[in-house]
Order: C-alpha cells, then structure tokens, then sequence
C-alpha cells in the first residue's frame, strides 16, 4: 500500500495477564472484557497478521514494535523469537525497532542475551526507593517485589542493554520527589519517565462491566486513593526539576523535562498527552482485536481485528478520524485563554473530568500541576531554547543562576 501515514500499533501480546498485582494497575481490569477461558497468548496466526500487515500499511523508513501487558515477557522468549523471524521476512528493507516494557520479574541472562541480540530498548517499571516501590508494587500474593526489579536492574546493566525507566507517581510517592531522584541517580540511572496516576472510583456503567475504575466518558470525579493530588504533582515535578537543572542536564534525560522542551521549541510533542490531536497510537490485543488507545480499551471503541482487517483503513477510518479530532475539538476555551497551553494542548482526554471556577467543564484532573509547573520551569526553557537557536550546549543552562547566560546571536 503506498500511503505516507505513520501509526503506532502497540501490541499487548498477553493481554492484561500478568505477574504482579499492582495495587494501582489499570490494565488488569481489562480482563474482564474478555469472556475466553483460553490463557490470554497471541496465537501465531494473530502475531502473523499483526507483523505483516503493521509493516506493509505503512510508506514510512521506520516500524516501531511496542510490546507491553499485563507482563509481556510471561508469553516466552520463543514468541519474540518468532516475532523476529516475522519482522525479517517482512520488513521490505524498512528498518524496524522494538521495545518492551516489562516489570522485571521475569529477567534472567537467556532474555537478556536475546534482548542485546536483537536491539531490544526495555522500559523496567520501578517507581523509586524499597518503601515507595514496595507500597503498590506487588506480586499476586502480595509480596513485595523491589528486590527483584533491581535484580532485573543488573542484568540490564551487566549485559549492557539499553533501557529506561517507568515510575509511576501516587500521592504516597509524590511526598518523597527528591529521594526518589536521588535514589534513580545513585543507581546511575540516566533516562528516566514519570507517569502520574489518576483513576477514578467505577460508576454503575463501569461496576455492571465487572470495572474497578471509571471508563473515560464517565461524568463522575471521585478519584481513588492512590490518585496523585494534582498540586502535589506539580510540586513533584518542580522539586526534581530544580536539581536536575543546576547539576544533571546532558547527564539525565527525564522525558517530562524533554517534552517540556519540544514545546518550548514550538515543534510537535512526540508525547500524545500533549500533542494537539490524538489516535496516532492504537493498541492489539492478544486476539488481534484493536482499540483506538492504550487508555480506551473499551467496547465503544474497539476499531476492528487485525486478521480480518487492514489496520491502515481502520487506523483512519472515520471513527478513529473522529476519536483523535475531539481532543482538539472538545478544548474548553479556559484552556485556549491559558498561558501554558501550548505546552500542555489540554492533557490526555481522559483526565478531562473536573469543572473550570467558571463553570466550565473538560478541566483536566491535572491542570492545576501543569499550570503550575509549566510557569516554573519557563525562564530554564526558554533559556535552553536559546542556547539551542545559537549552537550553544543545553547543559550552559545549569550556569543560569550562578552566573546568568548572556545569550550572543551569531547571525
């Protein structure tokens, strides 16, 4: 097919099966929608489908493959090894990446030659020090699981394998923002994403689907106890900041700062939450079924199946045209009147479910942090874009209150 329409399909290969009983997970629940009595493994002949056609969809130099879960590692080395195989026989010389995000559990040296082989980036959930990762983090029998993880850590970095880290921010962990930075920075972590939580307690539609959290078209805010206080979370973001920029820019890649960046370089955020339109990423399910977003695997918005469908009609069909557009679409204009909104575009749809002082409703839960932390962190922002505009290193931000950046344009 010759089109020049670029899309992530990410693929859940195990379905929301897993592991690990995190107390705060919102893919779990998931299993629920699913009425099989089959263990939850993409069959060969979905993983088939999903390979060839993902990849002959699309005009573009570079596939990108996203495994996640659930615990993606819990279907078999032997199935990425397979996925391999599919990925040569079809990749038409288009260079093709992959990447999983795993909870570590599962980590030995088999997968981690396989990983280094075949240039796999891993994604390894750890959400700070023991008393903070442990507090949520657990395995089905309610056991802790920090040792375990950093295990998985060590391999990682014994066999050299390129990887990041997911943290995920509660309210318990956002009350410890500098220890848990100085923790990752001790363990020489150098690229880092913090995720904030926010889930909201089921309403009858979400209860009567056997739910545990509210589905994203719910009108009720009653969030639950682990979801991060929006103030709190801004904070959070501040304090690591403030460190980070004085002593660690060029050293630690924190993808919240880097996204911040893109904004303020007014180029395209690479994040959806803070792109202008959603629907460039859909997720597969394990039995080829695929949702419009990671986030809305849902009934209402379920695209199609990828072994009887062609992912790129579904991907923009109209439903899926219309999915993305009413990110943009449903902005309320307090959001267009503020000062932040170009770095933010409103935040994730999801979250949109409070009500402006004005009366206004589609206020994202999180709005206040990023107003607040968007302000903060404007004079270092701007400061880097100029040293970027002028061939000057990023990291001479980290002079700007000691000895204050004289900016020389050399045009």
């Amino acid at each position: 097919m010759n089109n020049n329409y670029g899309y992530h399909l990410m693929a859940k290969p195990m379905g929301a099966v897993c592991n690990l009983a995190c107390k705060y997970c919102f893919y779990l629940e998931k299993k629920s929608l699913f009425k099989e009595k089959e263990d939850y493994r993409m069959p060969y002949n979905v993983l088939e489908a999903y390979v060839k056609n993902y990849i002959e969809t699309q005009n573009v130099p570079l596939i990108s493959f996203v495994w996640q879960g659930g615990e993606p590692m819990l279907i078999g080395i032997d199935f990425y090894k397979k996925a391999i195989e599919l990925q040569k026989k079809y990749s038409a010389g288009k260079k093709i990446t992959n990447s999983i995000q795993t909870n570590g559990i599962l980590m030995d040296d088999e997968w981690a030659v396989f990983f280094k082989n075949n240039n796999f980036m891993v994604g390894l959930s750890l959400d700070g020090p023991k008393h903070v990762h442990d507090k949520y983090r657990v395995d089905t029998n309610s056991n802790p699981t920090f040792d375990k993880v950093m295990n998985a850590l060590e391999i990682f970095k014994s066999h050299n394998i390129e990887y990041n880290i997911l943290a995920s921010v509660s309210l318990y962990s956002s009350l410890y923002a500098l220890e848990i930075y100085d923790f990752f920075k001790s363990n020489n972590i150098k690229f880092i994403q913090f995720t904030p939580l926010v889930e909201r307690l089921p309403d009858e539609k979400s209860q009567t689907l056997g739910l545990h959290y509210s589905m994203p078209n719910s009108t009720q805010n009653n969030v639950t106890d682990f979801t991060v206080d929006p103030i709190k979370y801004g904070d959070f973001l501040i304090s690591i900041f403030d460190k980070w920029v004085k002593n660690d820019v060029g050293e630690i890649f924190v993808m919240n700062f880097e996204w911040a960046l893109t904004s303020w370089l007014l180029l395209p955020n690479t994040i959806c939450i803070f792109s202008d339109k959603c629907g460039g990423c859909a997720v597969i399910e394990h039995n080829g079924d695929i949702y419009s977003c990671d986030h809305y695997v849902y009934p209402d918005y379920k695209l199609g199946n990828i072994v009887n469908d062609d992912v790129y009609k579904l991907m923009t069909s109209q439903k899926q045209v219309d999915f993305g557009e009413s990110k943009e679409k449903n902005l309320p204009e307090s959001c267009k009147l503020c000062d932040a909104f170009f770095a933010c575009r409103g935040e994730c749809p999801r979250h949109r479910f409070n009500f402006f002082p004005s009366g206004e409703y589609n206020k994202s839960y999180l709005c206040d942090a990023y107003q607040k932390y968007f302000r903060h962190i404007h004079p270092y922002m701007k400061a880097m874009r100029q040293l970027i505009e002028n061939n000057l290193p990023v990291s001479d931000v980290m002079t700007l209150d000691k000895n204050p950046i004289v900016i020389v344009n050399k045009k």
